[in-house]
């Protein structure tokens, strides 16, 4: 007679460490605080314009959110570099508009960054070389090994896919508002795709990542 009860747990096995694999994406990402960071960042100057209808305040206070934000991500885990990235999108975005005096500038950066990142994607996936699996190889310590194994080679085009779509949805919504000069609609829509989108991505990224591979060899059933 025999077991059937070591494939399960073959699959049950592979299937964590594929969830895993997805918890290091998002930390290769920057985590949670990267993402409240840009989150807060678009409220915060949304809120100011609709208070102040004063682009250069807004923009300041904005940037005076994420500094805050930075400052205690230092305090609390040393992570400098993270920091900074989140403090200099955000400074650039403030810049846009401030020297500008055009509020939708603010959001400009988010249309230009979907786009370039929704074809660096698209480019990674047509040449076999997921974005999403690099990040998740390289943040933990495995670089490319997972090319040898199709099924997470095809796990990770799946996410890489995910997150392309998000890419290409979002100017595609953002740009009307943008050259119309609407910045209360722009401010929601970017909000919207921005955290609340991501979100959604890694969640999907999560299913797909933790979903138990089909068995290739199933163990014989007992007579």
């Amino acid at each position: 007679m025999y077991s059937t009860s070591a494939p399960s747990g073959g699959i049950r096995i592979k299937g964590a460490l594929l969830t895993q694999r997805s918890s290091s994406l998002f930390a290769s990402l920057g985590g949670w605080r990267t993402v409240a960071e840009m989150f807060v960042s678009r409220v915060l100057f949304l809120i100011s314009y609709l208070l102040t209808r004063d682009v250069l305040v807004s923009a300041l206070v904005a940037v005076g959110g994420v500094i805050v934000f930075a400052v205690f991500r230092i305090w609390a885990d040393r992570k400098y570099w993270q920091a900074t990235a989140g403090l200099i999108m955000v400074g650039i975005s403030a810049a846009l508009a401030g020297a500008t005096g055009e509020g939708v500038n603010f959001y400009l950066q988010d249309i230009v960054r979907n786009v370039g990142a929704a074809a660096v994607l698209l480019v990674s996936m047509l040449v076999s070389w997921p974005v999403i699996g690099l990040l998740i190889g390289f943040a933990r310590g495995e670089g490319v090994s997972w090319r040898h194994d199709q099924d997470k080679r095809r796990r990770y085009q799946l996410c890489t896919a995910v997150f392309m779509a998000k890419f290409v949805v979002a100017p595609l919504v953002m740009l009307p508002f943008y050259l119309a000069g609407d910045v209360v609609a722009l401010g929601i829509v970017a909000t919207l795709m921005g955290t609340p989108a991501i979100a959604i991505c890694v969640y999907c990224c999560w299913r797909i990542l933790r979903t138990p591979a089909p068995d290739a060899d199933p163990a014989p059933k007992p007579a």
